[in-house]
């Protein structure tokens, strides 16, 4: 373990709650550890942390988060994925692989769902030519999570989205019975009905899609007295 990752370590133990890490373990299904330290508290202490310490060097970063990955505490890789947010401007396409590794790893959505909107998002905002090579192994994938991250990548895009390739991953995932598949479709088709609401509402009609996964798309139209006669 280097010493900026033992300094690390140190300055979140020293605010580990045990009272609070139950409730947090049985929030998440029991799935993984935690310190018990909550959001609020832990954005603090990383602010802190890099204030005093900075950030790791370009070549270390990859070394550190995958490091952070391994701890068994959740909270290791939410400060893995700050770390990362912190440096997101120098991420290049070589960084594909090692966002993979942290989908397909230790995988949940309150990870996944980060990595996807906001990491590889922001990524392939910043490089579309590496666009559709990235994500066609994970579309084809058997991983749920990778096929999940496809069709929330562009949640942020609004008028930037990519129409025929949103519309084509869901098509690819519509017959899923995954409820984390049919919740991301539905998902990126409301964040999309936000700028093209018309092209959402004929694709949701014309598109056989899960119940939950209509639900969903249609949602904020609903809400906003949009919907229009088909």
């Amino acid at each position: 373990m280097t010493a900026y990752l033992q300094m690390l370590r140190a300055h979140f133990e020293q605010q580990a709650n045990p009272t609070q890490a139950l409730p947090m373990r049985k929030y998440m299904r029991n799935q993984f550890e935690f310190l018990g330290i909550k959001g609020p508290i832990q954005k603090a202490l990383v602010k802190q942390f890099i204030a005093e310490h900075g950030l790791p060097a370009a070549d270390h970063l990859e070394g550190i988060v995958r490091e952070l990955w391994c701890w068994p505490e959740r909270e290791y890789q939410y400060v893995a994925l700050a770390l990362l947010e912190k440096q997101q401007k120098q991420l290049t396409p070589d960084t594909i692989p090692l966002l993979q590794h942290l989908i397909t790893t230790k995988s949940w959505w309150d990870t996944v769902d980060s990595i996807a909107s906001h990491n590889v998002g922001q990524l392939l905002k910043q490089y579309p030519s590496c666009r559709e090579v990235a994500i066609a192994p994970w579309r084809r994938a058997e991983n749920l999570w990778l096929r999940r991250a496809t069709l929330l990548f562009q949640l942020s895009y609004k008028a930037e989205t990519d129409r025929a390739l949103l519309f084509s991953l869901v098509e690819q995932n519509s017959d899923s019975k995954e409820f984390f598949i049919q919740k991301a479709i539905g998902w990126a088709l409301r964040e999309y009905s936000k700028v093209e609401p018309g092209a959402v509402q004929v694709f949701v009609a014309e598109t056989p899609l899960a119940a939950l996964s209509r639900r969903e798309a249609l949602k904020w139209l609903k809400a906003k007295g949009k919907l229009e006669p088909i």
